[in-house]
């Protein structure tokens, strides 16, 4: 008979998915456990679906084996899902059958009160029989993006526990026996026409000293770990408040030991960090430039690649970082909030990647970019500001893919002076200005944006703008889909421009002339 390959159900409500959050969960998961198991790990999502069908037939209805496991999602609307409550009970049953307790793996993705209640979950037995069970916790993680290493690490243990439920007596595969063609190790010894097989090298582990503000490491400050450690140096920094700026003028990783919050680097009439060597990383930190006489950053980086990963960064001088020079850093996951000008500054040859970052509750705009700077965003949120989302200016260019830019006090984007971005796959939404601004001469490629829900126009074109639209979708906006005035300009094809408050297109006289229009959908 042949032995069945292991695979999972995932069981949910197809409204928990509306943002795909579910189907990139159940995407990551199957390679998790395929990658731990050597082989390919299915997980049938749509019951919809006509693979569902057979397969649960297969599997559950025609067949008893140990290899096909549950995973249910736990929300509010799980146990009041017909179709859920069946899928549990199935699986329940088959459990009994095989006298095994380890089929169902929950994932609690959403606080659901019949499950936290006692008195409320002794009505309901499915809801008991999953309290009972070990889950998944991802209440908190699902505000997370899939890159944080915490969500990462929890898919990782899931992952080990199907693995670990699946029998551990297996048909293994024997290599062929060794001819007697092949030599033996004492023939070919000295021969010195064959090497060894090598096995995997041990990792090598940096130097490290630990910085701790009582004296009970190596070190009571940062900076004098930084002036007495060799490059390549690991620095762990215990809780505290360090009161200094930090010039890194060698390749080093300074990471904190603790909870987040906990390791605080303060400065005043300096920048926090002044990063200038070719490579360093920098990695849970709560870094905070207190203001002082002059401008300062609250990380500088002027040259190299910096790592900047999970940090809180606040800046009341300045903006919270600054790339310029050529500097080529990676910013993922930090929160930048709070500053009195722009959340992140790239000028004057600065380029980076920064990705998943929070960006809110600046004065300025969230990110600036002038004078020849050229980042990478990813998967950023660029929220709350006091004035404009992103803001490209004076040559400045960038290519802006997957970002949710929105609630800013002007427009979520405003390109102006020859700028020149690439922005695919945005949301630009619920701007208390247009969506888009392009003015005195900006210009831009727009392609596969949702530009949504702004209070004036979706993309508003004036004073010698010329921006490149297509494929996007421009909707629900409180004025005109496109306006354009003062001899504003742009090719626009292939976009959704219904559902805006005044219809599709403003278009001034003086600007007729400077627009070109195709297929687009009105």
């Amino acid at each position: 008979m042949n032995q069945k390959t292991p695979a999972a159900f995932m069981s949910y409500v197809h409204s928990d998915d509306k943002y795909k959050q579910l189907t990139t969960f159940r995407e990551r998961l199957s390679d998790e456990v395929g990658m731990q198991t050597g082989s390919d790990f299915p997980i049938f999502q749509d019951r919809k679906d006509i693979q569902w069908g057979q397969n649960w037939r297969e599997r559950i209805e025609n067949s008893l084996d140990e290899v096909t496991f549950l995973i249910p999602i736990i929300t509010p609307s799980f146990f009041n899902s017909e179709h859920c409550r069946e899928e549990l009970k199935r699986f329940i049953e088959r459990e009994e059958k095989l006298k095994r307790n380890d089929l169902i793996f929950p994932v609690y993705f959403v606080d659901t009160p019949l499950l936290n209640d006692a008195a409320l979950r002794v009505a309901d037995e499915l809801a008991e029989v999953i309290a009972s069970r070990q889950y998944a916790d991802w209440r908190d993680l699902r505000f997370e993006p899939f890159t944080n290493p915490q969500v990462g690490k929890t898919l990782a243990q899931l992952a080990m526990q199907i693995r670990n439920a699946l029998p551990t007596m297996r048909t293994i595969k024997k290599a062929p026996p060794r001819t007697s063609a092949v030599p033996s190790a004492a023939a070919t010894k000295g021969e010195g026409n064959e090497q060894p097989t090598k096995g995997p090298t041990a990792k090598i582990e940096p130097p490290t000293c630990i910085v701790d503000p009582m004296h009970r490491g190596d070190f009571a400050t940062i900076t004098d770990a930084i002036k007495s450690v060799e490059p390549g140096s690991r620095i762990l920094v215990r809780p505290g408040l360090y009161q200094e700026g930090l010039i890194v003028d060698k390749p080093l990783e300074i990471i904190g030991e603790g909870e987040p919050g906990d390791i605080v680097i303060h400065s005043v009439g300096m920048d926090v960090v002044l990063f200038q060597t070719t490579m360093g990383r920098l990695v849970n930190l709560t870094l905070r430039q207190m203001g002082g006489p002059e401008i300062w950053y609250c990380v500088d980086i002027a040259q190299g690649r910096l790592e900047l990963e999970d940090c809180d960064i606040i800046s009341h001088s300045s903006a919270c970082v600054a790339i310029h020079g050529g500097a080529d850093p990676r910013l993922r996951r930090n929160r930048i909030h709070g500053n009195e000008t722009c959340g992140v500054y790239v000028y004057e040859g600065g380029l980076g990647t920064l990705e998943d970052n929070n960006i809110y509750g600046n004065t300025f705009s969230g990110v600036e970019i002038e004078t020849t700077g050229n980042p990478t965003l990813r998967r950023n949120r660029i929220y709350d500001g006091k004035a404009g989302g992103v803001f490209v200016n004076d040559g400045g260019q960038g290519t802006l893919e997957d970002n949710d830019i929105f609630s800013n006090a002007s427009a979520g984007v405003q390109v102006q002076g020859g700028a020149n971005p690439t922005l695919r796959r945005n949301r630009i939404r619920e701007n208390r200005h247009s969506g888009v601004y392009v003015y005195e001469g900006g210009l831009g490629i727009f392609e596969d944006n949702d530009i949504l829900s702004n209070t004036y126009s979706g993309i508003y074109s004036s004073e010698g703008g010329n921006p490149v639209v297509r494929n996007n979708r421009i909707n629900k906006n409180g004025n005109f889909g496109v306006k354009l005035s003062e001899n504003g300009g742009g090719r626009f094809e292939n976009n959704d421009l219904t559902g805006n408050a005044k219809g599709a297109w403003s278009i001034a006289p003086d600007s007729e002339a400077n627009v070109t229009r195709a297929n687009n959908k009105e």
